[in-house]
């Protein structure tokens, strides 16, 4: 089949998804072409397979903000007429499920039919899509989608009671490429690098927006580090990134807390580290949970949104309301001070992503491509 994916290029979670989607259909001989305005960051490699075509903004003065849905739908039915697409799978509601939409419209005209497969991923959701500006918009997105899924149970249910939604929405579970860890796993694994060897080491990736609540990372890093002695990795960049060095730098563990910035190596980082800690306000799945249970490493969490579907609490780690630090401090506290618990912790996890793996989701997506596919 030959697919078009849209999606946000960046360090995302949908971002990820879609890249490593896109990438895993390609292996398997599916034409799949990217539309956006980057090259993804996962997206190492361009091959016969794999394709990308950017959308670009033109400056002009009359605009105060670029119309990049204008420019998005103008490339998708650019992209559907020459290369003979079967189906648009676009990630977030808006504004590429709109853009879809638009670009639908745009292509009946030339008497081309192409179907829409839409994923909703969180924020397009819970954050932006509910807000009064856009909710008509996105409803309606939703609703003139052909296919319609969710990442998780929870933000099926979000957004069935945000919404009045007319369309089934499935839930398919992100998935992890459980052999890369696993490859990843059996390399070298030098932690010494980062840590004296009697230190445990504590990690954290996102794009330190205020929703991860990276400040409450370094307050529990903080409580850890009074007890165990212990190494912070923090991954990403972003907005919150400036108020979460001062906090380090006022609670005195500019030695103990290391920022790392964006990586495309989170994997190998991974590796390092005995716990990965997620207090945020809110996941719609917790992509990032799961790729570190991949690399053996328990999760604390916040109970919020669609993490309790992945970590599971007193196995793959534990879980605590938003904010409680002092609670999910005694918790990481509890796995790390003893060597066998840690272990157990970490085999648990391991064993909790198989259901995740990549060979278990791809084909329920190509199920979905068919359908549309079949029914044109």
């Amino acid at each position: 089949m030959k697919i078009g994916i849209v999606c946000y290029p960046t360090f995302g979670g949908s971002g990820v998804l879609a890249t490593e989607l896109g990438m895993a259909l390609a292996d398997k001989g599916h034409q799949v072409h990217f539309i956006t305005y980057n090259q993804p960051v996962r997206l190492d490699f361009i091959s016969d397979n794999l394709h990308f075509h950017e959308v670009l903004l033109e400056e002009y003065p009359l605009f105060h903000y670029q119309p990049y849905e204008l420019a998005l739908s103008t490339k998708m039915v650019d992209v559907v007429e020459k290369y003979n697409l079967d189906v648009l799978h676009v990630h977030y509601a808006i504004p590429h499920a709109y853009a879809a939409y638009m670009a639908k419209l745009m292509l009946k005209e030339k008497g081309i039919h192409i179907k829409v497969v839409t994923t909703l991923h969180g924020t397009d959701i819970t954050l932006v899509g509910s807000h009064p500006t856009y909710k008509t918009a996105v409803e309606f997105s939703i609703n003139n989608s052909d296919i319609v899924t969710s990442v998780s149970t929870n933000l099926k249910n979000t957004t069935n009671r945000l919404f009045n939604i007319k369309k089934d929405i499935q839930v398919i579970y992100n998935f992890i490429d459980v052999e890369k860890y696993d490859h990843a796993n059996h390399e070298e694994c030098k932690r010494i690098s980062i840590a004296k060897p009697e230190e445990r080491i504590l990690t954290h990736v996102s794009n330190f927006r205020p929703v991860k609540r990276t400040e409450d990372v370094i307050r529990i890093f903080n409580l850890v580090q009074k007890e165990i002695p212990s190494k912070l990795l923090m991954v990403g960049d972003g907005p919150e990134r400036v108020k979460t060095e001062e906090l380090v730098r006022q609670l005195g563990l500019n030695e103990k807390v290391i920022f790392l910035g964006n990586s495309s190596e989170v994997t190998k980082i991974l590796c390092y580290s005995d716990i990965f800690l997620l207090p945020s306000e809110t996941e719609s799945f917790g992509l990032a949970a799961l790729e570190a249970m991949a690399a053996n490493t328990p999760v604390i969490s916040t109970n919020t949104g669609g993490l309790p579907e992945v970590n599971i609490h007193g196995e793959t780690g534990y879980l605590s309301d938003l904010g409680a630090v002092d609670d999910m401090a005694k918790n990481a506290i509890s796995i790390l001070k003893d060597d066998s618990i840690l272990l157990e912790f970490k085999k648990k996890a391991k064993a909790h992503t198989k259901q995740f793996a990549l060979e278990n989701i791809l084909p329920v997506y190509e199920e979905i491509y068919k359908s549309c596919y079949i029914n044109v």
